[in-house]
C-alpha cells in the first residue's frame, strides 16, 4: 500500500492524459462520480473502531486545534486566493469547497510514511469527516452564498448520505465481522485509490476544453491552497508547543483535503468548472504529501544513532 500512495501522482497524472485527449471515453461517466466517492467512504468505514471515536476524549487540546485549521484556515484560504487571483465565480465556489472540506483519505498513509502520529490522524480524519455534514455545506454558504446559491440543507443531506451512511455501514461491518475482513482491508485502499483516479479523470474530460484556458492559474492556486495547509499545521502545532511528531501530523491533516468530496458536492450542486480544484488538488496534494514524507522519513534516519 504505501508503495501505492507513492505511485498515486503517477497514476493520476496517466489519467489526466488520458482525459485529456479522449475526453468522450469519461464525460458520460459524470454520474458515477458521487456512486465512488460512496465506495472511498465504505473503505473509511471499515477501517474505523469504536475505539477511534473514543480517542477524542484523551486528547481534546490538539483535536480542536486540527479541527480549528481544518475549518477556519482552509476555507478562508481558499477564498482569499481565488479572489486575489481573480478566479470566476465557479472556480472560487470549487476553492472553497475544496477548503470546507475534511480531511484527505490518503493521509493516514501519509503520516505513517513521514512517521507522525497515526492514531492521531486517523482521529482527525474521523472526526473531519463527520464535522462535515454541517460545516461544509455552512461554510460554503458563508463564503460565496452572495455569488452563488447555495443549497446548503440539500448539500447537507447529501453529505450525509455520502459520507455517514458508507462510513457507519462500514464501521457496523467491521464491528461484527471485523475478524474476517483482513483481506478486504488491505485490498479497499487500493480499491479507493482506484475510485479517486476514475474521479480525477471524470472531472478533467468534463473541463477539457476550459482547461488551456485557466488550467495554470487554477494550478497555481492549488498548489498555493496546499502550501498554505501544510504550513499552518506544521507551525501552529509548534508554536503551540507541540512536539514534531504531532505537528508532522497536523500538517498533512490540514493539507491533505478530501477533494474527492469537494468533486462531487460541486459536480451535484454547481458545475463542472467547480469540480476543477479539487481534481486538481487530488493531483497535488498526493504528489507534495508523499514528497514530505519522504524528506521527513529521511531526515528522522539520519538522525538516527548508529
Amino acid at each position: 500500500m504505501n508503495r501505492s500512495i507513492t505511485l498515486f501522482p503517477l497514476l493520476a497524472l496517466i489519467g489526466v492524459a488520458i482525459a485529456l485527449g479522449m475526453p468522450e471515453w469519461l464525460v458520460g461517466l459524470k454520474p458515477a462520480i458521487v456512486p465512488l466517492l460512496g465506495v472511498v467512504m465504505f473503505g473509511m468505514g471499515i477501517t474505523l473502531t469504536l475505539d477511534d471515536f473514543a480517542s477524542v476524549t484523551r486528547r481534546p487540546g490538539i483535536i480542536l486545534l486540527g479541527m480549528a485549521l481544518q475549518y477556519g484556515v482552509m476555507p478562508l484560504a481558499g477564498w482569499l486566493i481565488g479572489l486575489s487571483l481573480g478566479l470566476p465565480s465557479a472556480l472560487l465556489v470549487g476553492f472553497v469547497l475544496l477548503g470546507a472540506s475534511p480531511g484527505g483519505t490518503a493521509s493516514n498513509v501519509i503520516c505513517y510514511l513521514a512517521r507522525g502520529d497515526v492514531a492521531l490522524s486517523i482521529t482527525l480524519t474521523t472526526v473531519s469527516t463527520l464535522a462535515a455534514v454541517l460545516l461544509t455545506p455552512a461554510l460554503t454558504w458563508l463564503y460565496v452564498g452572495e455569488r452563488v446559491p447555495v443549497p446548503a440543507l440539500d448539500m447537507l443531506i447529501s453529505i450525509a448520505k455520502i459520507i455517514l451512511a458508507p462510513v457507519a455501514l462500514g464501521l457496523l461491518i467491521n464491528r461484527f465481522l471485523g475478524a474476517r475482513l483482513e483481506r478486504a482491508k488491505q485490498v479497499f485502499p487500493l480499491v479507493s485509490m482506484a475510485a479517486i483516479l476514475v474521479i480525477i479523470a471524470i472531472i478533467v474530460a468534463l473541463n477539457h476544453s476550459s482547461l488551456v484556458e485557466v488550467g495554470r492559474l487554477v494550478l497555481l492556486a492549488v498548489v498555493l491552497h496546499n502550501a498554505v495547509g501544510l504550513l499552518s499545521g506544521y507551525w501552529a502545532a509548534r508554536a503551540l508547543g507541540q512536539d514534531r511528531r504531532s505537528a508532522r501530523t497536523l500538517a498533512i491533516e490540514v493539507g491533505m483535503q478530501n477533494s474527492g468530496l469537494a468533486v462531487a458536492l460541486a459536480v451535484k450542486y454547481f458545475s463542472a468548472a467547480s469540480a476543477l480544484p479539487g481534481a486538481l488538488f487530488s493531483v497535488w496534494h498526493n504528489l507534495s504529501g508523499a514528497a514530505l514524507a519522504s524528506w521527513w522519513s529521511r531526515r528522522d534516519a539520519a538522525d538516527e544513532p548508529r
